[in-house]
């Protein structure tokens, strides 16, 4: 007769938890998890720092282009100046 495994007790299979190669599959999900959530944090704070630069660009522009607008405004409304006649 051949002997049955141990892990083989009434016709049922039982998984075993603390063998080397579950503690070692279960730290390297462990380090995966870990790994995705930083590379998570990374990816929000480089989008959010984006985010903060392209607020800044927008900002120096449209204060650029107001006071250009406002020179502009400016020039055109001065009285041409006279000709002398000669």
């Amino acid at each position: 007769m051949i002997a049955e495994p141990e892990a083989r007790q009434n016709g049922v299979t039982t998984l075993r938890t603390n063998s080397p190669e579950t503690s070692e599959r279960g730290s390297t999900a462990l380090q995966k998890k870990e790994e995705r959530l930083r590379e998570g944090q990374e990816a929000m704070a480089e989008y959010l720092a984006d985010k903060d630069a392209m607020r800044e660009r927008t900002a120096r522009l449209r204060a650029l282009r107001l006071a250009r607008d406002a020179a502009n405004h400016q020039a055109s409304a001065a009285p041409p100046a006279k000709k002398r006649s000669a």
